[in-house]
């Protein structure tokens, strides 16, 4: 299941990246991306910034938006419901 959900990912966006927070090849590639894309990304969904958040292939924001969806509850549920999670586990 997770090899479909990896190769429904990358081609369903026109860039993908899976990276590490603390590995600067990772870091990186990200900032190069980050110069050359963000008209792309700002056509696309309206905003250039990132982290541009993506759930159940809906655009959903960024940071702040997920942290406050977060506190109000909502986030697991979509998660969840977006097959990310399972609907047992997580509480934080």
């Amino acid at each position: 299941m997770a090899l479909n959900k990896d190769k429904e990912i990358v081609t369903s966006f026109p860039v993908v990246m899976f990276s590490k927070t603390y590995c600067g090849y990772c870091r990186r590639a990200k900032e190069l991306l980050t110069q050359l894309g963000p008209n792309l990304m700002r056509k696309r969904v309206g905003q250039r910034a990132v982290p541009n958040v993506f759930i159940g292939g809906k655009h959903f924001g960024g940071c702040d938006a997920l942290i406050q969806k977060h506190q109000e509850g909502t986030v697991v549920a979509l998660l969840t419901e977006a097959g990310a999670i399972a609907k047992t586990s997580v509480q934080l």
